[in-house]
């Protein structure tokens, strides 16, 4: 076989569709979030402002920590818990999908822990919604029986200064 001859088996083979073999990888594509949807700067400027995370369950006065931080590739991410002791609590892990008015849309995990009863385990990976109504200074999530029937209030507070605001 010629030298020439060669190159064009070789040009034919990197032009042939390539075998799942070696075919690239991409899940960990697919698995990257994709950059937070926002339509309302009201609602950026509250999330921005975070002031603590509560489940009734544990109390309203004393507030855990919530972090939402934009990343540089556009995805809000939020991480939050509260405690009460060493095994009580609840815990809040995910992204931020969609910002718009009044609400945003969190992809993640949410897990409470012998809270209201020891022994209490709730813990699920999912879509979640959480809103603001009738001009208060949280988001509260808007699934209350998800676990076991029992209601669980989650609230995310915010600078009351931006309650009732609009766009």
């Amino acid at each position: 076989m010629t030298q020439m001859a060669k190159g064009f088996g070789l040009l034919a083979a990197l032009t042939l569709p390539m075998s799942p073999v070696f075919a690239e990888d991409d899940s960990a594509e697919k698995a990257l979030p994709k950059p937070t949807v926002v339509s309302s700067y009201t609602d950026v400027a509250r999330l921005a402002t975070v002031q603590g995370i509560t489940l009734q369950w544990i109390d309203w006065d004393t507030r855990g920590d919530v972090t939402i931080v934009n990343s540089v590739d556009g995805v809000w991410h939020l991480l939050g818990e509260q405690k009460s002791g060493q095994d009580v609590g609840f815990v809040i892990d995910g992204v931020i999908t969609e910002i718009g008015a009044d609400y945003f849309l969190f992809d993640g995990q949410i897990t409470i822990a012998n809270t209201p009863d020891p022994g209490r385990r709730c813990s699920e990976n999912k879509l979640w919604r959480f809103e603001v109504t009738q001009g208060r200074t949280y988001y509260r999530l808007r699934e209350f029986e998800w676990c076991d029937y029992l209601t669980d209030y989650i609230d995310i507070y915010f600078a009351p200064s931006l309650a009732g605001k609009d766009e």
